[in-house]
């Protein structure tokens, strides 16, 4: 095998696929890029078993400059492999291959390398009852970005690590919880004439890594399978296992109504959390106090070691009970932030009950955040 290409291009390539690679694998060749090379493009191939990136170059793509001279295909270490390439002199490089050894050439640079034999990297999966469809890319962000801060980091309950999509002719419905707290969002898909059923979880890591290639695209097509699930972002496509089992019923978490509701700026409500917080992060249950007492509100952070920060907070409007509630800070800067800019509803049924935020006035749940109280007593 043997080409030349633009050296940023092949950069950009090589950057996307690495997203898709971990040092923390049980089959040692996922660790290597696999390169392939036509008589008309390259293709990059980056993988951990769960996820799989692949990205080609066309020769026709003029600003890569890709010459083919002879085909064929190898895997490198991806990390070492990047780290050259990002190194080298000139704007252009070579890359050749004999065996398993290849020779990557740039200006006065000539490094050799060993990979291995391309016939040992695993095949993209194969899949079988798919359905497509179209959506918008920023859709797409819109939906992981409000969602996936609930999700689950711990392995011991793995279906809630995931995010789980249902799909109802065009409307999508996106959860996650972490059983503290709950993500919601509702979109009816535009520009998309796909009218399916169809109901998956798939990992947040996955549309973590997802999201990053989103940006600047226009489009995504999606095809769903038993067990898998393909982005395709034109030259690029990402691969995804999803997760099996059945997602917990979260309808029923969800409060039908409220006996107190405040009204207030995101951001104000963030920026005092965010005060609050400096003390409660140095206190060992990390909590923070919401007071709501004849429509004056006041957030409180304690640490016995330092001391105590008080605030009385700015709120369009306040009805209903009294109360006094406690919760993770950091659950509600997350939630918050996501509303950034927009006035929101935070609505309480208890102390010791879970409580939403939603854009102010909006009462459809299209998009929720529900957080679940600490006990302090």
């Amino acid at each position: 095998m043997q080409f030349s290409i633009n050296r940023q291009a092949f950069i950009k390539a090589l950057n996307d696929v690495s997203r898709a690679i971990s040092s923390r694998t049980t089959i040692p060749i996922l660790t290597n890029i696999k390169i392939l090379l036509n008589d008309e493009e390259l293709v990059l191939t980056g993988s951990n078993a769960d996820i799989s990136i692949e990205t080609r170059i066309d020769q026709s793509d003029t600003a890569a400059q890709l010459v083919i001279k002879k085909t064929g295909g190898i895997t490198l270490p991806a990390t070492f492999f990047s780290n050259i390439v990002k190194n080298l002199p000139a704007d252009d490089m070579t890359l050749a291959v004999e065996g398993v050894r290849a020779s990557i050439t740039s200006g006065a640079s000539d490094f050799t390398i060993n990979g291995q034999d391309v016939r040992n990297y695993p095949q993209l999966p194969e899949m079988d009852d798919v359905q497509s469809l179209s959506v918008s890319a920023a859709q797409l962000i819109d939906i992981i970005s409000q969602t996936k801060i609930s999700a689950s980091t711990q392995e011991s309950r793995p279906i809630l690590t995931g995010i789980h999509l249902a799909l109802d002719g065009t409307d999508v419905k996106a959860v996650t919880t972490d059983s503290h707290r709950l993500s919601q969002r509702i979109v009816t898909l535009t520009g998309t004439d796909a009218h399916i059923q169809a109901d998956v979880i798939i990992p947040a890591k996955s549309f973590n890594e997802l999201q990053s290639l989103l940006e600047g695209q226009d489009r995504v097509d999606i095809k769903l399978a038993t067990n898998q699930a393909i982005f395709d972002l034109g030259h690029t496509s990402f691969y995804s296992r999803l997760l099996e089992g059945n997602y917990p019923e979260t309808d029923r978490l969800i409060p039908t109504e409220s006996t107190t509701q405040l009204t207030i700026e995101a951001s104000t409500l963030l920026g005092a959390i965010g005060r609050a917080s400096l003390l409660s992060h140095e206190s060992r249950n990390n909590v923070v106090q919401l007071t709501l007492t004849s429509g004056v509100v006041t957030l409180k952070g304690t640490s016995q070691e330092v001391g105590e920060v008080q605030e009385e907070l700015v709120a369009q409007s306040v009805d209903g009970a009294d109360l006094e509630i406690s919760f993770n800070p950091d659950y509600v800067r997350d939630a918050l932030r996501i509303f950034s800019g927009k006035s929101v509803d935070v609505k309480f049924t208890s102390n010791l009950r879970p409580f939403t935020i939603t854009p102010a006035g909006e009462t459809d749940n299209k998009q929720l955040q529900l957080i679940t109280p600490v006990r302090t007593f």
